[in-house]
């Protein structure tokens, strides 16, 4: 056998196949399923990343040791009586004083890993670079979980347990049969609420043992409070029974979880972003309250975001839990029949009147944009509202408009305009306003960011020494949100559905 021929035959073969020409294609039967592959390069990523707060607020390096420190001076106090300084002819006043604060907040590191085995990268040639886009999307993922962070990541607030549910019953409109039930309650952080699996078994997250890819252990916590002690619904009777529960607001909960059964079979039944719920009928095969031993809503491993910088003891920040209301319905926002919302105006002119600040964005939910927006609009203000039309052109109506902004009259000059934003993972039933920059009367203040993410090493990426047949990357940060005026935030919680 000619060697050469044999090897430029397959050679030719090779070619012929990899790239077949049009000749080939045609003599290539459908029947036999020998046909080409049309697959479209490169991959199409078709999922958000969304981090409005992480893509505003400042990242400022510098950070060394183990926490960022500063000096808060929160009063500055006259001699005398404060409010004027009167001082005879000839005579000194008396001294002022301050009111001083320290401040720390401890670096964390948020991190992120992955893999792709050779297999994978020789597969992709031609198809993408499988490193770079597999790197690309770890960064992404990290960038998500640092939004969260920033917004929920919890250190300080212990939601503790839950008061004893006051549980409700009524004999029509439910399909409850006969039997007495306990109500069970465990409230949620943001975190909590993230981490819950709240379709197909419905759980709540509690503690979970990490395997690095180092192979060292470490625990998270998962957000929950320790379970309430149960409330009874006394004995029922008859199959149309229902069955209404609800707790006092725990400071630092964004959304409940109901654990309903008969004794030592209470399972969970639902999430409500508000402390209350009305239950029509029982499911089987959720998480037991069992399974919730400990308050488990502070991560040690965590800095505090945002809402729990606002939720923290001393922080002066305005909080606002709506009421109660009827089980399971709740209390939603009041329109104040001039286009504007009474929640929304209370929590401004109460950030005026305690601290002379004002929000300059309001992050919701897209619940409560919608909420506000049918509060705003209504036939009560719609004297108030205009629309301008060329009158030489056919008039066209846009439906369904929305809030874009809020004004806050209490303000000097005259007022501002305070953006309303919707953010991709706050929870329904709470609403933040971030006051982002003092206003001009905080003069010196020192504080060019309000909050800032304070770097002690940014985003780097690793790629670890090779051990099996795959490439081992990470991408880690050593960070915490500083938060220097937390007294220029707002949260109303405990938002029912409007």
């Amino acid at each position: 056998m000619n060697q050469n021929v044999t090897a430029e035959t397959l050679e030719l073969l090779k070619k012929a196949l990899a790239n077949p020409s049009e000749e080939l294609r045609k003599t290539i039967s459908t029947g036999t399923g020998l046909v080409p592959f049309d697959l479209q390069a490169p991959s199409k990523n078709l999922y958000p990343v969304a981090t409005p707060l992480r893509n505003v607020i400042p990242r400022v390096g510098g950070g060394v040791g183990l926490a960022t420190n500063w000096k808060v001076i929160r009063n500055i106090t006259g001699g005398g009586y404060d409010a004027m300084g009167w001082v005879p002819e000839g005579q000194r006043s008396a001294r002022m004083s301050y009111s001083a604060q320290d401040k720390a907040a401890s670096y964390k590191t948020l991190g992120e890993e992955d893999n792709i085995t050779f297999e994978a990268i020789n597969a992709g040639r031609t198809f993408e670079d499988v490193q770079a886009t597999g790197i690309m999307r770890l960064l992404q993922k990290f960038m998500l979980k640092e939004e969260n962070a920033i917004l929920g990541g919890n250190t300080s607030v212990a939601l503790g347990t839950p008061t004893t549910p006051t549980v409700t019953s009524a004999s029509t409109g439910g399909s409850i049969g006969a039997g007495t039930y306990n109500v069970i309650v465990v409230a949620l952080t943001y975190e909590g609420f993230r981490n819950a699996t709240k379709t197909g078994t419905l759980a709540c997250p509690t503690s979970q043992n990490i395997t690095g890819a180092d192979g060292q252990n470490y625990t998270l916590k998962g957000g929950s409070s320790q379970k309430s002690a149960a409330g009874s619904s006394g004995a029922l009777s008859g199959s149309t029974n229902l069955i209404r529960a609800t707790t006092p607001v725990v400071n630092g909960a964004v959304a409940y979880a109901w654990y309903i059964g008969t004794a030592g079979n209470e399972t969970l039944q639902a999430f409500t972003t508000i402390n209350s719920i009305e239950v029509l009928t029982l499911s089987s095969g959720n998480q037991n309250a069992s399974a919730i031993t400990a308050d488990n809503s502070q991560n040690t491993l965590a800095f505090d975001g945002l809402l729990y910088s606002a939720f923290a003891s001393g922080s002066d920040a305005y909080i606002k839990n709506l009421a109660t209301g009827s089980p399971g319905v709740g209390t939603t926002l009041t329109a104040s029949s001039r286009g504007s919302v009474v929640e929304i105006d209370d929590m401004l002119v109460a950030m005026w009147n305690n601290f002379q600040t004002s929000p300059d964005v309001i992050y919701m939910n897209a619940q409560e944009i919608k909420t506000v927006t049918d509060k705003i609009l209504n036939a009560a203000s719609g004297p108030l509202l205009r629309i301008n039309t060329d009158a030489k052109e056919p008039y066209g109506v846009v439906a369904n408009g929305v809030i874009k902004a809020y004004f806050n009259p209490y303000a000097l000059d005259g007022g501002i305009m305070v953006p309303v934003k919707i953010h991709p993972t706050l929870p329904p039933g709470t609403m933040l306003g971030w006051g982002s920059m003092l206003p001009p009367q905080y003069q010196s203040n020192e504080v060019p960011n309000v909050a800032e993410m304070k770097i002690r090493a940014d985003y780097y990426s690793l790629e670890w020494p090779i051990k099996t047949r795959a490439r081992e990357y990470g991408v880690y940060a050593e960070e915490v949100l500083a938060v220097y005026a937390p007294f220029a935030m707002g949260i109303i919680n405990n938002i029912a559905k409007g």
